[in-house]
């Protein structure tokens, strides 16, 4: 199943980064473990065959427990959960439970130390999570009122915009109107215009 996950994230990782993290999963998954066994079979006899895998063991179990430190570090940090995987700190949990009864009651002491430690880590993330959750769905909540509210005051500087550039509009239309009319009202001929003049005259020439 891990080698499941690792391919897919170097199958999803930015172009830039792929390489090299390939080069550090050739590294630590191949080539550190292929070391390691041929070490302990070559060089390494007997008892202390045994307690030396037992010692990368415990700090490998460690190194997984320990892994979600930054998300926690996030999480203090943002005060937000967002980051941090329920089920994945809930089931690092059990199993540190469950392995540290099971090395009490065979007295083991490389599985009991790491899991000891896995208990006491899960534990942080559990109550960690359970202290941000409340404030995570508040901070939600706050984020969309204001994403409504923007989008509210955008409609509404939108909407003015728009009420202006009909304003405009319409007193453009209402220019071009009147002098539409203007221009299409009808000139009174010339021989009115005369005839009106001659009326004048005769009219102040007579007693």
């Amino acid at each position: 199943m891990q080698f499941i996950y690792v391919t897919i994230f170097l199958i999803y990782a930015p172009k830039e980064k792929r390489i090299q993290l390939m080069k550090l999963v050739a590294l630590l998954d191949v080539g550190f473990p292929g070391v390691v066994v041929a070490v302990t079979l070559l060089a390494i006899h007997g008892n202390m065959r045994l307690t030396v895998v037992g010692i990368l063991c415990a700090a490998l179990t460690i190194g997984m427990y320990a892994s979600p430190l930054a998300v926690m570090r996030t999480v203090i940090k943002t005060k937000s959960v967002k980051y941090m995987p329920f089920f994945l700190s809930f089931f690092l949990f059990l199993n540190a439970t469950v392995w540290s009864i099971y090395a009490v009651l065979v007295k083991d002491f490389y599985i009991g130390v790491p899991n000891g430690i896995g208990f006491i880590l899960g534990s942080a993330q559990l109550i960690l999570y359970a202290i941000y959750k409340n404030q995570s769905a508040a901070s939600k909540l706050e984020e969309s009122t204001e994403e409504a509210e923007e989008d509210g005051s955008a409609h509404l500087v939108k909407g003015d915009v728009e009420i202006g550039s009909y304003n405009v509009e319409d007193e453009n239309q209402l220019k071009n109107r009147t002098i539409a009319r203007g221009r299409s009202l009808p000139k009174p001929p010339v021989s009115r215009q005369y005839s009106l003049q001659k009326i004048m005259k005769t009219l102040s020439m007579s007693p």
